[in-house]
């Protein structure tokens, strides 16, 4: 398989009208799309949708104009959270769908990440030959002609197909009447989708940032920044917080206290429910390197198992789907329902974060005692290369002897960043200031090594 130059653990990402990510690239990419997903018996449709990034408008129109360009018709969704995108392109049994976003990054950056007709974030192989296609010449030898060229039309009833589709995944017996909850937007793809939802099931909704301007995505707001959100519970005396990220397909609650939950602990609360209700396939919840020691015990401790994939969510996604596991996630808040949905689901968490709450009656600040986290700190730092971690010899040593003296009871993971030039040292172990003191010593050992930028 040929090495991925444009797509990094997410789709292709990056300061937007700069290379990579310009609309040139996005029309090649859009026709690349649109060919790779070719309908043998009848004209292609591909599903496009995107977040409130000012620069959405230019990438929706470069997409739109490549898939259209190779006889492929185009349904434009307009600002919808990704899982909604997967939802709409594998309900309606389209080819394809394309999400126009960033996701946590700030407004001046975005990306582009593409699902298979199942709804499912493609796989390393598929988006390589992407690449060969828009690199290569088989495109220009295919140009429809005439009434062979794609259309682009709106699809207006997107939004109610998927707050229909939310409502669906909560329990019909149960309602959220009583119940007040902060929900922070994030200013972003579910500014009306997700207040909506938590509203029309008869929560008394509190809504944070949900008045995008195309530059006030993320901005110190939405589950990257749940400061706000947190504080807003203890304001109001919410039962619960709930904040999405850009495009709505990661979650970070908090506690009726304003205390933050984090996914690893969400994965927590909701295993012990699928466990006791034998709803875990194989009692097994599929996390990655990133979460914490404690999930782990937490997991073991109520007679399941923990495994690991790499780092993103379509990573966890390929490992329940190759072994037959329905619930995984990620400790920054990207948990997937493989019952109910294809990719991580902001929205869709909560409401089975709430489900728990009510069926067990009890707030959430008791649910989060499943687990206790161990001590973890996470060293992000720019370099000026990305060498090959195996052959930094003196940076192998140091960790192995961290890692030694760490044991059982800590771990440490240095990896590089799929999206930004930077490397991640993240370090467990029982005391918060030694661990921190290794972490820095690991990160001040790959400057030296790679150079900073």
């Amino acid at each position: 398989m040929a090495m991925r130059k444009l797509f990094g653990t997410d789709g292709v990402r990056g300061v937007a009208n700069i290379d990579p990510m310009t609309p040139e690239m996005a029309l090649r990419l859009g026709r690349a799309i649109a060919y790779h997903f070719r309908h043998k018996t009848r004209r292609g449709r591909i599903v496009i949708g995107k977040d409130t990034r000012l620069s959405g408008y230019l990438f929706e129109t470069a997409l739109a104009s490549g898939i259209c360009s190779m006889g492929a018709d185009v349904m434009l969704c307009g600002p919808l959270p990704t899982p909604g995108i997967a939802f709409i392109t594998s309900s309606m049994r389209a080819d394809a769908g394309v999400v126009i976003s960033a996701s946590h990054n700030p407004f001046q950056d975005n990306g582009i990440k593409v699902f298979a007709s199942d709804g499912f974030k493609l796989p390393d192989s598929v988006e390589s030959h992407l690449e060969q296609l828009m690199a290569g010449t088989e495109l220009e030898q295919a140009r429809p002609e005439g009434g062979a060229i794609g259309k682009a039309s709106k699809i207006e009833d997107s939004r109610g197909r998927y707050v229909v589709f939310l409502k669906s995944a909560f329990p019909r017996e149960r309602t959220l009447d009583g119940l007040r909850i902060v929900v922070d937007c994030a200013n972003g793809a579910a500014y009306r989708v997700a207040p909506l939802v938590f509203s029309e099931l008869g929560a008394d909704v509190i809504a944070l940032n949900n008045k995008p301007d195309g530059m006030n995505i993320n901005d110190d707001c939405g589950a990257v920044h749940p400061k706000k959100m947190c504080a807003a519970v203890k304001k109001y005396g919410a039962h619960l917080g709930i904040a999405v990220d850009g495009d709505a397909d990661r979650v970070i609650i908090c506690d009726e206290h304003g205390e933050e939950v984090d996914g690893d602990t969400i994965m927590a609360i909701c295993a012990r429910r699928m466990l006791e209700r034998k709803e875990l396939k194989k009692n097994t919840v599929v996390a990655t390197v990133m979460s914490n020691l404690g999930l782990a015990r937490s997991i073991e401790g109520l007679g399941g198992h923990l495994v690991r994939a790499q780092v993103g969510d379509r990573y966890v996604v390929e490992e329940m789907r190759t072994n037959g596991y329905n619930f995984g996630g990620e400790q920054s808040g990207h948990l997937v329902f493989l019952d109910y949905m294809t990719t991580g689901d902001g929205v869709l968490a909560a409401l089975q974060v709430l489900a728990v709450m009510l069926e067990s009656g009890r707030p959430l600040s008791e649910l989060r005692t499943v687990m206790t986290r161990y001590p973890q700190v996470l060293v992000n730092l720019k370099v000026r290369e990305k060498k090959p971690l195996d052959g930094l010899i003196d940076v192998g040593k140091l960790i192995t002897r961290i890692e030694r003296t760490l044991g059982s009871e800590g771990r440490v993971l240095v990896r590089y960043s799929g999206t930004e030039a930077k490397a991640r040292v993240m370090v467990e172990g029982p005391d918060e200031p030694t661990i921190q003191g290794y972490a820095d010593e690991i990160a001040r050992a790959i400057e030296q090594a790679c150079g900073s930028a």
